[in-house]
């Protein structure tokens, strides 16, 4: 009995003609989902920015602390030179201050040792 219903149908639908194109209904495009807004967007780029200028910032102040870091180096070994120059002259000041050493450049110079010009100063 549903092969004969299926027929009848069949038989009663009227052909369509060749020569017409069949249209669909056109289908509006699917738009794709924005992920951000346009606010979020600048919100982003606003971020971004801030972030490189903080990073920019700090890498700025790096490298002033590394030049005056160098600096204080150079400082430092300078004193050192300075003091071990200082620490050389003074063996060199004890070395030439020595009673015997200043009686023998006396004795060179032609001077003598006259006890009524010796004045005793007290020691510090």
């Amino acid at each position: 009995m549903a092969v004969r219903a299926r027929q009848n149908y069949i038989q009663q639908q009227p052909e369509l003609p060749q020569h017409q194109e069949q249209r669909l209904p056109v289908q509006p495009k699917k738009r794709k989902p924005k992920y951000f807004s346009a606010q979020e967007k600048f919100l982003f780029l606003v971020l971004a920015i801030v972030v490189a200028s903080f990073a920019i910032s700090i890498l700025h102040t790096q490298g002033e602390i590394q030049t005056l870091s160098m600096e204080i180096q150079k400082i430092e070994r300078d004193i050192t030179e300075v003091n071990n120059n200082n620490t050389d002259l003074k063996v060199q000041v004890s070395e030439r201050s020595t009673h015997q050493r200043i009686w023998e450049k006396a004795k060179e110079l032609g001077l003598t040792l006259n006890e009524k010009n010796v004045k005793v100063v007290p020691g510090e």
